[in-house]
């Protein structure tokens, strides 16, 4: 199919104390979020500054997607927009349109299926090009790329690096910790049901768990491995993925673990819920355990996140060009228009 752009869309974060509660307002509208929740939300930015490193991960994101393409293609023009903050999608869209773009593909900064890392942000693009109404272009998402090898390879190297950091690894006293930001259960109920029996002989699953446990087995190989949760926001009366970070540490301890490897493969990068959530309160956690704690690093600007990036493209622009995938959980590049519905409002994420 005929491309003539390629659009970065992401969640967007403030970059100044004066944008964090607007920031918040936009991500939890609609929700009846209280607004005493989003000041307790706002002192995780206020301790960075009020500034999300979402924002400046994107623009390095950006220009070393321009670099790379520069060298071999494809030869289109790079746009970014996000879901809660400038640039903002429709603006993004706007600019599109008004610059001739036709038809363009959209790589989202989530690898997952799930409401809150697919589904909204469909639907994010479809509300911005109605807000920009005629002439504005065709945007077709990336399909799903948890299992790709340049998403995976990152992620496996960071997680051996981050072992060889620990000052002694004794056999059944370390452990190797993924974690995801937690989503409501009936979210992830919802989050599109997956024929696992075929592919891998256990029972159906959901999407979003399903390919985090596939992505968790392929980091880490011969290692043994927990698949956690962390950043949960919704109210204690509804019950969301667990068991949390903290908790798992807690366990951990109390069973004779003496050091941990975390990593947030459900991350690209180490934005808010990265730096806050592991780097701030998880360490703190394992230090008043007295657990040797190590934070894997996340894909970032890896030239194999790039490069994968790249191929994505190439999968839709160029007949024949190889699907790589890693996993045995299917992927596909256009999702049905209920896929992934919201039964409950989406997580007050940190961007």
């Amino acid at each position: 199919m005929e491309y003539d752009a390629f659009l970065l869309v992401s969640f967007g974060g403030p970059e100044g104390p004066d944008d964090v509660l607007p920031f918040l307002r936009n991500v939890t509208r609609g929700r009846g979020v209280p607004e005493e929740r989003l000041a307790d939300v706002a002192e995780h930015y206020r301790h960075f500054g009020g500034v999300s490193p979402i924002n400046e991960q994107c623009r390095e994101l950006l220009a070393a997607i321009r670099e790379r393409f520069a060298v071999d293609g494809p030869d289109l023009p790079i746009y970014w927009g996000n879901r809660n903050w400038h640039p903002f999608l429709t603006d993004t869209v706007r600019q599109m349109r008004d610059d001739g773009v036709r038809r363009s593909l959209a790589f989202v900064t989530s690898p997952y299926g799930s409401y809150s890392s697919c589904r909204q942000y469909q639907d994010d693009i479809d509300r911005a090009r109605a807000e920009v109404g005629d002439g504005a272009p065709v945007i077709d998402k990336i399909r799903h790329y948890h299992d790709h090898p340049g998403h995976v390879a990152p992620h496996a190297d960071a997680v051996r690096a981050a072992l060889a950091t620990l000052p002694e690894r004794e056999n059944g006293r370390t452990r190797l910790v993924f974690t995801a930001h937690s989503i409501p259960v009936s979210m992830a109920e919802s989050a599109g049901a997956v024929t696992m029996a075929a592919l891998t002989g256990t029972a159906t699953g959901r999407r979003y768990e399903a390919q985090l446990r596939e992505v968790a087995g392929l980091v880490a190989g011969d290692l043994e491995w927990d698949l956690v949760w962390q950043s949960r926001s919704g109210p204690p009366q509804v019950p969301w993925l667990g068991p949390d970070i903290n908790e798992h540490l807690t366990a951990l301890a109390a069973g004779g673990t003496t050091g941990v490897v975390v990593s947030p493969i459900g991350f690209i990068s180490d934005h808010l819920e990265v730096v806050w959530d592991l780097d701030t309160e998880a360490a703190q956690t394992a230090k008043a355990l007295g657990l040797d704690y190590v934070r894997a690093a996340t894909p970032g600007t890896d030239p194999r996140f790039v490069e994968m990036i790249r191929a994505l493209v190439l999968e839709r622009t160029e007949p024949g060009h190889p699907r790589e995938a890693l996993g045995r959980l299917p992927t596909w590049d256009y999702c049905e228009a209920g896929c992934c519905a919201a039964r409950r409002p989406g997580p007050v994420t940190n961007g």
